[in-house]
């Protein structure tokens, strides 16, 4: 766990970090602000390394503009630990390219995942925590927080696998500097979002989605919609 402690460190020094310069020009939009209506195409597969362990790695490419427009994507992978049967923790290093943006090119971020979940029956209520360090291009370094209530419950339809509703909400907050232009509040985004997952197989899952994006912008809020396609892939363990 020692490199869990690692990651723990440098986003508390994001909390700290004080910026090089002062606020003096306008602050360039957050690059990851979606515009127009959108497309998000998701991509993730887990390997389990053993019975509490497993490999995570995800691809995501989002679109906007009228789904013409590929203005972001990204790459992270971590190891989940499954420490208890209703807690994971998952630290995060993610790589993320926005093609076309004349500020900022890529960012470099540390997450680290906390997520809580338990069984109703059919329903199974979700909390995710995210603790962000973001580093982006040519900006100072910041922290954000991500908390996503959400439930999934699992349709009562006489199938082998029968599909499951997610829905979720999820806040984001800047407890401290900001980097990016902004309305003046620490609530900067809100992501409301409901799908359908469908098990393919015990291995292959898909889930189309449709997400409202909200951006706290210094004009004010601006809202916009998204449709999503999720791929999920998992790779049994071997044992021996």
């Amino acid at each position: 766990m020692g490199h869990v402690v690692c990651v723990i460190a440098v986003l508390c020094s994001c909390f700290l970090a004080v910026p090089a310069r002062a606020q003096q020009q306008q602050e360039p939009e957050d690059p990851e602000n979606e515009k127009r209506f959108g497309l998000w195409l998701d991509q993730g597969i887990s390997t389990g390394l053993s019975t509490n362990k497993s490999l995570d790695v995800e691809l995501h490419e989002r679109l906007d503009e009228g789904a013409s427009n590929l203005f972001e994507y990204f790459v992270q992978g971590g190891v989940a630990f499954r420490l208890r049967p209703w807690f994971t923790l998952t630290p995060i290093y993610r790589y993320q390219r926005f093609p076309g943006n004349p500020t900022i090119a890529y960012e470099n971020r540390l997450q680290l995942n906390l997520t809580f979940s338990t069984s109703r029956g059919p329903w199974r209520p979700i909390l995710r925590t995210l603790i962000e360090g973001r580093f982006p291009d040519d900006r100072s370094p910041s922290a954000r927080l991500r908390f996503r209530p959400g439930v999934e419950y699992t349709l009562p339809l006489r199938m082998t696998r029968p599909p499951v509703l997610v829905v979720n909400n999820e806040f984001f907050i800047v407890p401290g500097y900001n980097p990016f232009a902004n309305g003046g509040s620490s609530y900067t985004q809100n992501r409301f979002q409901v799908g359908v997952r469908f098990p393919i197989a015990d291995s292959f899952s898909v889930r189309p989605y449709y997400l409202l994006q909200s951006v706290n912008l210094p004009a004010g809020w601006e809202t916009n919609e998204i449709v999503g396609i999720s791929l999920a892939f998992k790779v049994p363990r071997k044992t021996k």
